[in-house]
Parts: C-alpha cells; structure tokens; sequence
C-alpha cells in the first residue's frame, strides 16, 4: 500500500530477479522486496512469472513460520507490482557473526558458533520434514536477532514444495558449498549442521546418503570443467 509507505529508501541488496530495500512502513522500519520487470521478456508473461513467484514465496513464509521456523512477518504484498513487505529484522546475518567471530579468534570458532550450528541443523530438518525446500541456503540468509528468541530464515524466492530426497540433498550441498566458499575453516561447523539435521529429521540419514552423492556429482563437474 503505496500511501503507508515512506518514499525513502536505502539499497540493501542487489540481486538478478530483485532487489532488497530498508524502507519505512506505517512507522516502522521495514524490508522491500521489489522484483523488477525484465525487459528481455513480453510484458504479459513477465508480469505472470512475476505473480506467480510473489505468491510462491508469501506461501513459503507462511509455511516456514507453521514448521515452528522463524521467518519475518509480512507486512503488504502487492502481486501485480511485484513487491514484497516484510518486518526487518535487527541482527547479524550468520554470516557477519562468523567473520567477526574469525577474524577475532585468529581463524578459529568459539562454543557460541557450535550451538549456532545446530540450531540451523535443528531448523533445517524442520523445514525438509515439512517438504519446504528453500533453493539459497548461504550465511547471509540467516539472521540472529539481537534478541535471539530464535534463527531468522530469510530470502524464500527461489523456495519449491518437495518430497524429494535428491531436493533436500542440494538444498544440504548449497549451504555445504556457501560455508566452505566463504568461511575459512569451516568443516566443523558443517558437521556440527549435519549432525544436527540428521538427529532431527525423520529422513536425516536418507538424505545425508544422498548428499554423498550430490558431492561426487559436484567434484566430478569440477574435475571436467
């Protein structure tokens, strides 16, 4: 609703299909989603795309908060727009908590990080017994509050409704390669994860079988180039 909406707003993120802006909304600070037209694409069939993905990604925030995961609240959506209005949360992405934590313990991870690890593991699992598939797992897609009631699952635009192993698998491969990509050192914090998930999820250990496979396809991709 364009009249609750403050005009000023500051550029958080860029992405490919959208991007991220804190703004205000009816007084308080908030998270615009934008997903702009694609110029390359018929108007008609851009806006399609465009509805059909603001709806995919409302209904996977619902479903994420009905796992008992925390995600931010919706504020407004506007389907023919392309726009999303979600509470902003006050926190560090886990990325920024780990590259502090790094840069301070010379390389390493404290205690604090474990219990972090498995509380994504935990919430992880929550997700995948629930077939909510989140499709961009990274560091910077999850926020600790300052008030760490709980982890904050952010950024549901590339989400799918799935019972597929193979799914729930790369969803682990993409989190896996984010971790090991920007975060020296990080294998341990990637077991603690999976450790977490496997004693949480119903199909823990399928998946994890699964994810062993996922890598070797990775690896030999790699490998040929």
């Amino acid at each position: 609703n364009q009249s609750t909406m403050s005009d000023a707003k500051a550029l958080l993120r860029q992405g490919a299909e959208s991007r991220i802006y804190k703004i205000e909304f009816k007084g308080q600070p908030a998270v615009l989603k934008d997903r702009f037209k694609k110029r390359y694409r018929h108007p008609t069939l851009d806006q399609k795309l465009t509805k059909r993905r603001v709806k995919a990604e409302v209904r996977a925030v619902g479903r994420c908060r009905d796992l008992g995961v925390c995600a931010p609240e919706l504020y407004d959506v506007d389907e023919d727009r392309g726009r999303i209005v979600f509470e902003y949360i006050h926190g560090l992405t886990v990325r920024d908590v780990l590259l502090k934590q790094c840069n301070q313990e010379g390389g390493s991870y404290d205690l604090s990080s474990s219990k972090l690890m498995q509380r994504i593991g935990v919430d992880l699992a929550k997700l995948h017994d629930g077939n909510l598939i989140h499709g961009d797992l990274t560091t910077s897609n999850l926020i600790v509050p300052d008030d760490s009631r709980c982890l904050v699952v952010i950024d549901f635009g590339l989400s799918a409704h799935s019972q597929s192993i193979e799914d729930k698998a790369v969803d682990l491969y993409v989190l896996e390669k984010a971790f090991l990509s920007t975060h020296p050192n990080s294998e341990d914090l990637v077991s603690e994860i999976l450790t977490s998930y496997q004693k949480r999820s119903s199909f823990g250990s399928i998946v994890l079988a699964r994810l062993e496979k996922v890598r070797a396809r990775g690896r030999k991709r790699t490998m040929i180039g």
